[in-house]
C-alpha cells in the first residue's frame, strides 16, 4: 500500500537526504532528473515546498510566475504529480502524445469544483516523457 508517512512531519523539510530516504535511490533519481529538467532554462519553473494542514503532509508547488502547473507529493518508492484543467482543455488533452490509458483515465476523472485532475505516478525515467508533454502543455496555456 502507498504510504505518504515520512513526509507528515512538519518539523521535517523534504531534504534531498529525506527525499532520498522515502524515495529509495531509483525513485529519488527519477525526481532529482525530473526537477533539474523543469528547473532548467528550457522550462524556467521553480518549485516551493510547504508544509499543508488541511492534508496534514509537504506537497511541492511548481509554478512558472505566479501560476501553479503542478503539484507533486512524495510516496513511498514513487512520486506523484498532479495537474488541473478546465473542461474547455478536454480537447486539446486528447489530441496530446500522451498513452491512450492516460487520456482514458483523464476522461473518467470526477471534476473537483470546475477542475478535472490527472495524475502521474511517477517511480522510472521512462515515464517522464510523458509527463513533461503534460508540463508543456499546462506551460503553454493562458
Amino acid at each position: 500500500m502507498e504510504s505518504q508517512i515520512q513526509l507528515r512531519d512538519p518539523e521535517m523539510f523534504p531534504s534531498d537526504r529525506v527525499l532520498k530516504n522515502v524515495l529509495g535511490e531509483l525513485a529519488y533519481s527519477v525526481l532529482a532528473s525530473f526537477l533539474e529538467t523543469i528547473t532548467g532554462a528550457a522550462y524556467g519553473l521553480s518549485i516551493e515546498w510547504r508544509y499543508y494542514n488541511d492534508g496534514k503532509a509537504w506537497l511541492g508547488k511548481v509554478t512558472q510566475k505566479k501560476k501553479t502547473i503542478l503539484w507533486l507529493s512524495v510516496w513511498d518508492g514513487l512520486f506523484k504529480t498532479s495537474f488541473y484543467f478546465t473542461e474547455k482543455h478536454l480537447e486539446a488533452i486528447a489530441a496530446l502524445d500522451i498513452s491512450e490509458r492516460k487520456k482514458e483515465e483523464f476522461a473518467g476523472m470526477k471534476p473537483t469544483g470546475k477542475l478535472i485532475p490527472m495524475t502521474f505516478d511517477i517511480s522510472e525515467k521512462e515515464q517522464l516523457d510523458e509527463l513533461l508533454t503534460v508540463v508543456r502543455f499546462k506551460k503553454s496555456l493562458k
